[in-house]
């Protein structure tokens, strides 16, 4: 009796932490992201109209790497993580690259979540964590066949990872997480007494 595991989706996770000069780096991340916290009167503008429970660039600026020394430098390295995630996933770029078109910031207040949602006009999405106090949420992945189970009976409590409707990764500071940008995420109401912080980001091919 064979069960074969098909068309598997997948989910890169890799660290910055273990990375000579790390602390150096996420301690300027975290500067950075509280100062365009303060600063970005547009993108604080647009959370108070859209209702985001704390601070995100995604809206108002497009120019991290290029506004700041910071940001160029995970962006570098950035890219080398989704080009090894490129060739896991065995993707045929045809002599092209994965070009990073968009990272923006997260400083997500206590008791505020981020809804279901997907990246469209994108291949690869994922998220570096900054900062993760005790409580902060971990980002809920949910199975993309999910909308055609219809009448599938619910999974067992101890069902494995790769049999789960909902898997919940719980990141540390230095955590990369990467996926395919159609695959649908949240991240659940924030139960830590401070900000938790993010970095998010899409490549696109070509």
């Amino acid at each position: 009796m064979t069960v074969r595991a098909l068309f598997v989706t997948r989910v890169y996770e890799a660290s910055l932490a273990a990375e000579r000069g790390f602390a150096e780096l996420n301690s300027e991340l975290e500067e950075a992201c509280l100062s365009l916290a303060q600063e970005d009167m547009a993108g604080r503008a647009w959370c108070r109209e859209h209702r985001y429970g704390g601070y995100t660039s995604y809206a108002s600026l497009d120019d991290l790497p290029q506004r700041m020394s910071v940001f160029d430098v995970l962006k570098r390295k950035l890219d080398k993580h989704a080009a090894q995630f490129a060739r896991d996933l065995s993707f045929d770029l045809g002599g092209a690259r994965l070009k990073m078109n968009s990272l923006w910031v997260n400083v997500l207040k206590p008791g505020a979540a981020h809804t279901s949602h997907i990246h469209p006009h994108s291949v690869l999405s994922g998220t570096i964590y900054v900062r993760t106090p005790p409580g902060a949420s971990a980002l809920k992945l949910e199975d993309p066949r999910l909308a055609m189970m219809m009448a599938a009976p619910p999974r067992t409590a101890d069902a494995p990872e790769d049999s789960r409707s909902f898997v919940y990764l719980q990141p540390e500071p230095g955590t990369i997480l990467m996926w395919e940008s159609w695959l649908r995420h949240e991240v659940e109401a924030n139960a830590a007494k401070i900000p938790r912080i993010s970095i998010s980001f899409n490549y696109g091919w070509g």
